[in-house]
């Protein structure tokens, strides 16, 4: 059994957490960083993903493609990549082609952590290494910045809070939304009550992901440039294939699907709009698929919030029209978001179609579309928390309040029954 202080620290850790960030982080902060210091950044996991998060510091012609052609990748000034580390090699020289000549190449990513010049890491691993990551990068006196999810089970979110409050670290999380002017700008609407109120959202996200899943075979990593045994880590030993390779966010022992993923960026934008921290419950149902795939690429999940609304979100991998969106019906006006914009609708009494949209809505009151692509802002805020040791917006507290959401959803997914939120035993319970 726990003692009585671990349960007390267990059921309180997500509620106390967003206090202590500035105050820890000023007296645990190693190293003042003037305003014309470039902040030395390690990169933990250089595949897809971490690709990306690179080329915001170093675009070059081709920065990259981030769901909407017209999106502008703003460079992102201050810090220089220092140093990379991978279990893959491949991806190791992909990832110094970015960063640049004398970047240095770690196959083991503790080993770039005992490197005394690096101030700060990204970790885009997969999930499965985020928290042991997360934990190592702290300890080692490091900021972070870790991508989503921020936890693969529930059980490891109150030892990442535990480290970050001991150690007064920096931490974002890779939910963007926090820092993106337009979902910003959104965000004031909404608390200004101009919807009034709100007892439905809808969300979905599309991504016609079907001729990735059947080219996978395709594909012939060379196996003497892997430590396999290195990057299942924590995960049970397993023969390697090249879709668990290459596609782990759909195996359980690596990734909690579509729902940890996409849904989580859904739910960074609703939980925050919303001021709700998490779900009373969720009951999900999910599609199986062609691919031998632990985990749905088709889902829909309901969530219920104590605070009188609920939330119907929809994932579809086989189509990619109308890419994702979150919309809030309010009783005084509508407000569709999304990373390419957003509309605000106000409600009018009685049906009445509009042929130049089609569709049974007025025109928007406001329209405002995004130009850049908010991960540069994402990590811009970060850069600037390192230096203020102020709280960044994608706090780790906010991120483990969108993981457990997941976890919870996923919970009822797996089991087909009602999931719920034991807030007081910091539990789920299967109905």
């Amino acid at each position: 059994m726990q003692s009585q202080d671990r349960k007390t620290n267990r059921r309180s850790f997500m509620r106390d957490s967003v206090t202590y960030g500035a105050g820890f982080a000023a007296l645990a902060s190693s190293k003042i960083l003037g305003a014309n210091d470039r902040i030395q950044i390690g990169v933990i996991g250089t595949g897809g993903r971490a690709g990306e998060l690179m080329r915001c510091f170093n675009p070059g012609p081709n920065a990259f493609w981030a769901g909407m052609p017209q999106f502008k990748v703003g460079p992102v000034s201050g810090a220089q990549l220092a140093a990379v580390a991978d279990v893959y090699e491949p991806n190791l020289d992909r990832a110094e082609a970015v960063a640049g000549p004398g970047t240095r190449k770690f196959r083991d990513y503790r080993e770039l952590l005992d490197q005394k010049d690096i101030d700060a890491v990204i970790i885009a691993s997969p999930d499965h290494w985020h928290s042991k990551m997360l934990i190592d990068a702290l300890e080692a006196g490091k900021d972070a910045y870790v991508e989503k999810p921020v936890s693969h089970s529930l059980e490891e979110g109150p030892e990442e809070i535990r480290t970050l409050e001991r150690t007064g670290r920096v931490v974002q999380t890779g939910t963007q939304h926090r820092s993106w002017k337009h979902y910003i700008q959104a965000k004031e609407i909404v608390d200004s009550g101009a919807l009034g109120t709100v007892r439905v959202v809808e969300a979905y996200w599309f991504m016609n992901l079907t001729r990735g899943f059947e080219t996978i075979g395709q594909q012939k990593t060379d196996l003497s440039k892997l430590d396999w045994k290195g990057w299942l880590g924590s995960a049970p030993p397993q023969e390697f294939t090249e879709m668990k390779f290459h596609r782990w966010r759909y195996f359980r022992a690596f990734g909690g699907g579509t729902i940890t993923d996409l849904m989580v960026h859904s739910l960074s934008t609703i939980q925050w709009y919303m001021n709700s921290p998490a779900p009373s419950s969720a009951v999900a149902a999910g599609l199986s698929n062609d691919f031998g795939l632990e985990w749905p690429t088709t889902l829909s999940c309901t969530l219920e919030y104590p605070q009188g609304f609920l939330v119907s979100y929809t994932g579809n991998h086989s189509s990619g029209m109308d890419f994702g969106s979150v919309i809030f019906y309010g009783s005084k006006g509508t407000l569709e978001i999304s990373r390419a914009a957003f509309a605000l609708y106000e409600e009018t009494r009685g049906f009445k179609y509009n042929s130049k949209s089609q569709r049974w809505r007025p025109d928007p009151k406001l329209y405002v579309e995004s130009e850049e692509e908010g991960t540069s802002e994402n990590l811009r805020n970060w850069l600037e928390c390192i230096r203020s040791r102020k709280t960044p917006n994608a706090n780790l507290a906010f991120g483990l309040e969108l993981a457990r959401t997941a976890h919870l959803s996923n919970a009822a997914l797996i089991s087909g029954r009602k999931a719920t939120w034991d807030e007081a035993a910091q539990k789920i319970h299967l109905v």
